[in-house]
């Protein structure tokens, strides 16, 4: 009787025993499982390209001093872009953006209402879409000047065919029976602000 007691204790040890083993790898397995689901680092967010039409901030503006026609005023320009010339207008292109030179004679200076009047009509007629037209007059570096603001559709590109809604600043500059206006033109969500303001303030009498 007392070797089956013995030997009853011996099996009871035995199973407690297993039973804690069991419970000891159970819990260093669930250690072990989440070390090996460590959070996995962050990437970082990708670099934000430019909107289309936005004119980098490295760009570098070259004088522009016309050598047909009327020559009497410079005005900077970006350098590399395309150039093109059609009688009194000088079209320089890069991209979505351009900026537009055309000289005339007139024998008044243009005002705020002259242009309502005058160049307004013009442009909705052969504009796309014309529309959002505000005149003012505002102070660049060679003085007052007329000011046009609007929005039209671009020429249609003659290898995607997409046609972009572009955003247009038009300054008539005006002395001694010349007129020049320069306009400026890119895609409506461009930010060219600091760019156009270059061009825009560097014409210069000469």
């Amino acid at each position: 009787m007392s070797y089956v007691r013995n030997s009853a204790g011996v099996v009871a040890v035995t199973v407690i025993a297993a039973v804690i083993a069991g419970c000891s790898g159970s819990s260093s397995g669930a250690h072990s499982g989440s070390g090996s689901t460590a959070p996995a680092p962050v990437a970082a967010a990708p670099t934000e390209s430019n909107p289309p039409g936005d004119i980098p901030d490295n760009q570098v503006f070259v004088a522009y001093r016309p050598t047909g026609g009327f020559t009497g005023f410079t005005v900077k320009v970006p350098e590399g872009w395309a150039r093109t010339d059609r009688g009194g207008t000088t079209v320089f292109t890069d991209k979505l953006n351009s900026v537009t030179i055309r000289t005339a004679t007139a024998s008044t200076a243009p005002t705020v209402a002259s242009v309502k009047n005058t160049v307004v009509p013009q442009l909705s007629g052969h504009v796309k879409k014309f529309a959002s037209p505000k005149v003012s007059q505002v102070t660049r570096k060679a003085g007052r000047v007329v000011l046009l603001t609007y929005r039209g559709d671009s020429a249609k590109d003659p290898v995607t065919g997409k046609v972009v809604r572009d955003a247009f600043e038009r300054y008539a500059f005006y002395r001694q029976g010349h007129e020049v206006d320069l306009t400026l033109s890119g895609p409506v969500n461009a930010d060219n602000v600091d760019p156009w303001r270059t061009v825009s303030d560097s014409f210069a009498w000469r």
